[in-house]
């Protein structure tokens, strides 16, 4: 598979992930998941698919003073700016699928937009009921579809035309878990069939359109595929089709649902 089906990224991307995608798409996610867990002081907590960290410090200052946060990533890349940014929290590699750690050994497992991008989305869900003890709390979050979330319709159909269908499914993939039905549907064939679903609506958030377009393709979809001349002419492409997603001051921002599926086990 590659990078784009995965949603790994390099180190160089992994920089610019944090920088932009951080702050502009799952920063103010962090709480709401962390609340969905009942995360709370002195438990032991793991966060599945961590990426640079910010749902995991999130959780980290929440089970102070005596607990444990850890964040689990299969990127490295990911996990050398998470360690860098807070070298005081235990940021591991590993995958998903096959979680390096003991059964219910965690009080609460939380996850934010990464199931999507899982190979084996039914064995990573059966990983996460298998580490979280009895009586403790699993909190994933997904995107809702892609015809839900302002401009990413657009930008994905404007991906299919210049680049192709591949680069433009790219920009869909973080959606396809979006629909309510089918999101029940894989944690029932997962085993588990008694889940929550919370709703709630964030803005992503980017100071201009240039830097919501840096961020999805200079940071994930085409990263470092396109010289710096290829981006200027990407850029003229998309301006005047984008346009109406940028604001009077000159900022985008976005509407953007999502589901946290919630349960105790």
């Amino acid at each position: 598979m590659s990078n784009q089906q995965t949603g790994q990224v390099i180190r160089s991307a992994a920089e610019i992930y944090d920088e932009f995608f951080v702050p502009a798409l799952f920063a103010e996610w962090a709480e709401p998941v962390a609340n969905a867990a009942q995360v709370a002081p002195g438990q032991q907590v793991l966060d599945v698919a961590c990426g640079t960290g910010v749902l995991t410090r999130a959780v980290h200052q929440r089970v102070q003073p005596g607990g444990t946060a850890i964040g689990l990533d299969i990127n490295d890349g990911m996990l050398s700016v998470a360690r860098q940014k807070t070298p005081a929290i235990d940021f591991r590699e590993g995958n998903a699928q096959d979680l390096p750690f003991n059964d219910a050994q965690f009080d609460a497992v939380v996850s934010q937009f990464a199931l999507m991008f899982f190979t084996d989305r039914v064995k990573a869900i059966q990983e996460m009921m298998r580490v979280l003890r009895p009586g403790g709390h699993l909190a994933v979050a997904v995107w809702d579809t892609v015809n839900n979330v302002e401009g990413y319709a657009v930008l994905s159909n404007l991906m299919d035309q210049l680049y192709g269908q591949e680069t433009g499914d790219a920009v869909r993939l973080p959606f396809v878990l979006g629909d309510v039905a089918q999101l029940r549907a894989l944690f029932a064939q997962a085993g588990v069939d008694k889940v929550e679903l919370l709703h709630d609506v964030g803005v992503m958030r980017f100071p201009c359109l240039r830097d919501w377009l840096t961020t999805e393709i200079r940071g994930w979809i085409l990263a470092d595929k396109l010289t710096d001349a290829q981006f200027e002419e990407f850029m003229a492409a998309a301006e005047p089709i984008l346009a109406p997603f940028v604001t009077t001051d000159g900022s985008v921002a976005l509407k953007a649902p999502a589901h946290i599926v919630t349960l105790t086990k």
